[in-house]
């Protein structure tokens, strides 16, 4: 699996499976180039055991893989109770084909050749659909996060967050249970044209800490791999 990220606000993190080297190059340049980062595989074993460490936000599925096809892939992702969405991408264009897809678990379907405009937009589409459809708040120990609002309370305390500190809270609120990586919190931080480190990171997460600490929480720096966020009772302030 190969994977080529690019930084943007509110990245998008695609997993594309595809076995064509040429049309899983074209369209994994046409995704990056709106700013989304793009992990790419030739064949469809590793997809489930991907969507379930990763919190990816679509899958891309060609049906015509190499090992298992696309159909198989999907069948095991759906039984595993992953609900990433799924666009699949085949030059199957028979109506039962396209059936079988949708019914096995698909929530969209292109044939192939496709306008990549057109793909773009699906994706917009799909993930825009999949994400309203999720809770409109997050909430660990006392936190509790509006994601309409923007506005965050510890109990029915206001907790004051800049911009960048309400992002990287977010993104690690929404993969609890997930060690994330300092370049995957960059990527949902920077916006085009910004050249930001890690070491903004390592900032942003310094100074979420002390804020989030009265609410039982803790950010873990686990070494060589990211951060992860836990619930540490013993830091809320004793009963009086």
């Amino acid at each position: 699996m190969t994977s080529t990220p690019q930084p943007s606000a509110g990245a998008l993190h695609i997993l594309l499976a595809e076995d064509d080297p040429a049309v899983a190059d074209t369209t994994a340049r046409a995704l990056r180039s709106q700013g989304w980062s793009v992990d790419t595989t030739a064949r469809g074993e590793p997809v489930p055991a991907s969507l379930k460490s990763d919190p990816y936000d679509l899958l891309i599925l060609d049906i015509g893989l190499a090992g298992i096809d696309g159909f198989e892939t999907l069948r095991r992702v759906r039984g595993a109770g992953i609900e990433t969405p799924v666009l699949v991408l085949t030059a199957r264009d028979a109506i039962e084909d396209r059936v079988h897809g949708l019914e096995t678990g698909a929530d969209d379907y292109m044939v192939k050749p496709f306008s990549l405009a057109e793909l773009v937009a699906r994706v917009r589409v799909l993930t825009r659909r999949h994400r309203s459809r999720r809770d409109s708040e997050l909430t660990m120990g006392s936190l509790r996060m509006d994601l309409v609002a923007q506005r965050a309370w510890i109990g029915n305390q206001p907790v004051e967050l800049s911009v960048r500190e309400w992002a990287v809270l977010e993104y690690l609120l929404g993969r609890v249970g997930h060690v994330v990586a300092k370049e995957q919190i960059l990527q949902s931080i920077s916006g085009w044209g910004e050249q930001l480190s890690e070491n903004a990171v390592e900032v942003y997460v310094s100074r979420l800490r002390p804020k989030i600490e009265p609410a039982g929480l803790r950010i873990r720096a686990v070494r060589g791999f990211g951060y992860l966020v836990e619930e540490q009772p013993e830091l809320l302030p004793p009963l009086t």
